[in-house]
C-alpha cells in the first residue's frame, strides 16, 4: 500500500478528496481502491478544488482524472498539476466508462429536450447525441454526479443527464440509455495525489514529469527524446501544453516507464534537468494494467555494466596534484 494511503499515526481514516457529488466518474474510481474506499470521503465541486484542498492539508489525498482514451488529456488537472501545485501522483487508478442517458422514471427519451452533463461526456457522445437527440439543448454542469442531481431538483421529465450507473441508483433515476460513448473501449486514467511523498519502487511503475524547453528551435524535442531511446526508457504518454508565457512556449508532460529509483531513469532524469530550462518532477508510482519491465530490467543492467566500466577507466587515472 502506497505510504498516502495509509491511515493517519493517531488512527483517524485517510480523508479523500474527490469531484463530486456522488456518483460521479472519480468516485466510481476511488471506489475500486479498497484503501480509498474505506477511508472518509470528502465531496468537491471542481478538479481544482479537489487539487487545492490536497495541497493545504484539508484532506490527505485527492483523486483527479488524468486523461481520457476518447478525449485525450483532461488539461484542467495537468495545469494545475504543472503550474499552481506540488503535489505528487500516488498511483494510478484505469476504470472502463460507460457512458448512460439518465432520466426521471418514466419518462420518454423521445421527449427529451434538455440534457446536463459536462462537455468532456458530451464530447464522448457526440455521435449519439446528434443522431438521438439533435434537437436537445446541451447544458453545462461541474460533474456527471451534479447533472444527475440537477434533473431530480427540476423535476422536469424533459431533462436528462449523462453519468453513471451509479449516479442512477443514488439519485433515484432510470437509464434510459446505455453505452452512449461513441466508442466502447473508452477507459478513464486518474491519479491519486497527496504532499510530499514518492511510493517505494515495486518494480512495475511510472514516472511522470514536466519538461521545459531551454530553447524552441529545430531538433529540441528530438534532444529530449533522444535521453530516454538513448537509455531504452519507454515513453507512455507525450504531449504539449503552452507555458502561459506567450504564443508558442511549450513545455512537454512525459510519462516514462520506471521509478526515480531505478538507476537508468534517475540518470536520464539528471541529464534532462542539466539540458533543458527546468523539469519538474510529478512523481513515481505504481502502474496500471499489466507488467512490462523485461526491457527495463535488461537496460538497467546494460546501464550498471556500462557505469562499471567507466568507474574502472577512471580508477586508472591518478590523482590531480
Amino acid at each position: 500500500m502506497p505510504a498516502a494511503a495509509d491511515s493517519s499515526a493517531t488512527g483517524e481514516r485517510i480523508r479523500v478528496g474527490y469531484l463530486g457529488p456522488p456518483g460521479t466518474f472519480t468516485e466510481q474510481a476511488l471506489l475500486t481502491q479498497p484503501d480509498l474506499a474505506s477511508g472518509a470521503l470528502v465531496e468537491l465541486g471542481s478538479i481544482t478544488d479537489v487539487i487545492e484542498a490536497t495541497s493545504n492539508g484539508e484532506v490527505d489525498v485527492g483523486v483527479v482524472p488524468l486523461e481520457n482514451a476518447i478525449e485525450g488529456a483532461v488539461n484542467v488537472t495537468l495545469d494545475t498539476l504543472t503550474f499552481e501545485a506540488d503535489l505528487l501522483i500516488q498511483r494510478e487508478i484505469v476504470i472502463s466508462v460507460q457512458m448512460n442517458l439518465l432520466g426521471l422514471p418514466g419518462a420518454p427519451m423521445a421527449g427529451i429536450e434538455r440534457v446536463y452533463t459536462i462537455p468532456v461526456a458530451t464530447a464522448q457522445c457526440r455521435s449519439f447525441l446528434r443522431k438521438e437527440l439533435a434537437n436537445a439543448a446541451l447544458l453545462p454542469a461541474n460533474s456527471t454526479a451534479e447533472a444527475a442531481r440537477q434533473i431530480v431538483d427540476d423535476g422536469d421529465a424533459s431533462c436528462a443527464a449523462i453519468g453513471t450507473a451509479l449516479a442512477a441508483k443514488i439519485y433515484g433515476l432510470e437509464i434510459l440509455a446505455t453505452d452512449i460513448e461513441d466508442h466502447p473501449e473508452n477507459e478513464t486514467r486518474f491519479g491519486v495525489v497527496a504532499r510530499d511523498t514518492v511510493p517505494a519502487a515495486t518494480g512495475h511503475d511510472k514516472t511522470s514529469i514536466v519538461v521545459f524547453q531551454k530553447a524552441d528551435e529545430p531538433g529540441s524535442l528530438l534532444a529530449i527524446l533522444q535521453e530516454f531511446a538513448a537509455r531504452a526508457i519507454n515513453l507512455t504518454n507525450l504531449h504539449s501544453r503552452p507555458t502561459k508565457r506567450g504564443l508558442g512556449d511549450y513545455c512537454f508532460l512525459i510519462d516514462l516507464e520506471g521509478h526515480v529509483a531505478d538507476e537508468l531513469v534517475a540518470d536520464c532524469l539528471r541529464d534532462l534537468k542539466s539540458k533543458q530550462a527546468d523539469v519538474k518532477f510529478l512523481g513515481s508510482y505504481p502502474a496500471a494494467g499489466e507488467h512490462g519491465e523485461s526491457r527495463r530490467r535488461d537496460a538497467e543492467a546494460s546501464w550498471r555494466q556500462a557505469d562499471e566500466w567507466v568507474r574502472t577507466l577512471r580508477s586508472q587515472v591518478p590523482p590531480g596534484r
